[in-house]
């Protein structure tokens, strides 16, 4: 490197080595994909999720009376919501070990009953 003098010129140069770091990590390790933790998450729950964000957004703007019971409404079904998917979720994954166990996939079966047993 050539003698830098200024701020703004050392602020430059670590910028671009910076930036030469994360392109020459990415073209060599690629970029990691996230796990999903909640295998019960689908578009729906997006849908309610997105609907919350809305009143939360309409209520900061206007916190009047009927804006606080749409957002006390839209929280109460986003939440019941989420509460029926956690719950239907492990007895379908169940039944379906269960058929799977009839059927002699024993060590689809342990794995399974491994990763329930670790995750919750």
């Amino acid at each position: 490197m050539e003698k830098l003098s200024d701020s703004e010129d050392i602020n430059r140069a670590w910028e671009n080595i910076k930036e030469n770091v994360k392109t020459s990590t990415k073209e060599s390790l690629g970029l990691l994909e996230l796990k999903q933790h909640k295998p019960w998450f689908d578009e729906e729950c997006l849908t309610f999720v997105d609907q919350r964000k809305q009143v939360i957004m309409q209520w900061v703007q206007d916190p009047s009376q009927s804006n606080v019971d749409n957002l006390n409404n839209a929280r109460c079904d986003a939440s019941r919501h989420f509460r029926n998917k956690r719950n239907v979720y492990p007895r379908a994954k169940f039944e379906e070990l269960e058929t799977n166990s009839k059927i002699k996939i024993i060590c689809y079966w342990y794995r399974a009953i491994s990763d329930f047993k670790k995750g919750y």
